[in-house]
């Protein structure tokens, strides 16, 4: 017994040691990336590495900051510019002037936040009724979702292009939200938590006369909570870091992203290492708050599904 219980041990402090090294190398870049951010340009290109700054600045931020300006918000009606004379959108409202930076991360964290919603309030929709329906099609339907996860985006590209050319949505924050809404993996995440819902408990709301919206509120959304909080955070960090997207919808300095308006600051000059490790600082705060606020749904999200798989 006691031979197993040093082995025991001995796995743990080996595991934890293993655990240790491999959290430090993945947030080393992020270390790096902020550290950055405060280098004079001596430290960013010594040609030795400059661990930690020598001199903390901001001037980078001002770069930042100062370069290019924008209204704080701009958000347009969606498929308003159907019923203006020159085609051009309607808008809520529009705010103050401001560094263009921050326009740019209020449109990513808008763009982001409105798409992992939307996303979410479907998938868990369609992966309810694929899982616990029974209609005509529904096999054939879940097939086509499962092959249009192996389709790469650059393939839609052009059909997607034109229909939000048709809706007259270039240029404009909704023409990158709503292609991600009907995000396949969603679909099937989804589906496949439902799968663990009894059919029993369906089957008492049914007879205590309970709505399909109330029994799906009040007693699916309960159970899959975890699949929606490990949605939330893939479909945020998808419309976070989808470039190619963001750079094919947009085009004008009020709606670019923050990725997007750091890539066209770089275009005006030459490679500001300081400017882009700025930028990317600035931009990696919001996925932080969002994974701190979904971990729990996350980790049970995952461990749940290695569980059922």
């Amino acid at each position: 017994m006691k031979i197993n219980s040093g082995r025991t041990k001995a796995y743990k402090v080996i595991s934890i040691v293993i655990l240790v090294i491999l959290a430090l190398l993945f947030l080393f870049p992020l270390y790096w990336i902020v550290t950055g951010a405060f280098k004079p340009a001596q430290d960013i290109y010594a040609q030795e590495p400059v661990w930690w700054p020598t001199e903390w600045v901001t001037k980078n931020f001002d770069a930042l900051f100062k370069k290019r300006t924008a209204p704080l918000w701009e958000l347009a009606v969606p498929f308003s510019s159907y019923f203006t004379a020159d085609n051009s959108p309607v808008f809520f409202s529009v705010g103050p002037t401001v560094p263009a930076a921050f326009r740019w991360l209020v449109n990513t964290v808008f763009m982001a936040v409105v798409a992992m919603i939307l996303t979410c309030i479907t998938a868990a929709m369609a992966g309810y009724a694929l899982a616990k329906k029974r209609f005509v099609g529904r096999t054939i339907i879940f097939s086509l979702i499962v092959c249009a996860m192996a389709l790469p985006k650059q393939v839609i590209l052009i059909p997607l292009l034109k229909e939000m050319a048709a809706l007259k949505l270039i240029n404009n924050i909704w023409s990158v939200i709503f292609p991600t809404v009907g995000w396949p993996f969603g679909v099937f995440l989804m589906k496949q938590f439902s799968e663990s819902i009894p059919g029993e408990i369906l089957e008492a709301a049914r007879v205590d006369g309970s709505s399909e919206l109330r029994t799906f509120t009040t007693i699916v959304v309960p159970i899959v909570k975890p699949g929606i909080g490990a949605l939330a955070i893939f479909t945020f960090i998808n419309s976070w870091n989808d470039y190619f997207m963001q750079l094919i919808m947009l085009s004008s300095n009020s709606n670019f992203t923050i990725a997007l308006g750091i890539a066209t600051l770089q275009a005006e000059t030459s490679i500001d290492m300081g400017l882009l490790m700025a930028g990317a600082a600035l931009a990696s705060i919001p996925i932080i708050v969002v994974f701190l606020v979904f971990q729990k749904y996350f980790t049970q999200g995952i461990t749940m599904g290695a569980v059922k798989g």
